[in-house]
């Protein structure tokens, strides 16, 4: 089995990632950073590996991600140096066209949510990666992460 979802993403690109400071807090300050990730495609591209660093901030991340041909859906798990390297819950989703949705449930300091990842604009030179949580079921979204990629040369 090929699949194409992510082949997108293989090689070295440069970041810049935005957060908000205070996440489910209904205040829009973020902070912004530069990082690098490298990404592989594996196993026909049902496999995705990837390496996100922002040196600056001590920030070093790992994703996983696995495509299952059965269910036709990807998981991808995350860790990261902040987190001990515990592999998060994994998002579960599909692409659309160009568009990516994985979602899941899962605990924000202590808060039951739904974390939505979300690849768009795939098919260009700048493909732009977000993070959402909601605390409704998805009726209402907060974006607090986004980064946008541009490949290195």
């Amino acid at each position: 089995m090929t699949n194409t979802d992510f082949d997108f993403l293989a090689g070295t690109w440069d970041s810049v990632q935005r957060r908000l400071v205070k996440v489910l807090a209904g205040q829009d300050e973020w902070y912004e950073f530069d990082a690098t990730l490298d990404c592989q495609v594996l196993f026909g591209g049902t496999g995705v590996l990837d390496v996100l660093r922002a040196p600056e901030r001590g920030y070093e991340g790992v994703a996983l991600r696995l495509f299952s041909p059965d269910e036709q859906v990807w998981r991808i798990w995350w860790a990261s140096k902040n987190t001990g390297g515990v592999l998060d819950n994994p998002v579960v989703g599909r692409f659309e066209g160009t568009v990516g949705t994985f979602e899941c449930d899962d605990v924000w300091e202590g808060t039951p949510i739904r974390v939505r990842y979300r690849w768009s604009q795939t098919d260009t030179e700048h493909p732009r990666w977000e993070q959402a949580f909601s605390t409704d079921d998805g009726a209402t979204w907060e974006v607090n992460w986004t980064a946008d990629f541009t490949r290195r040369a």
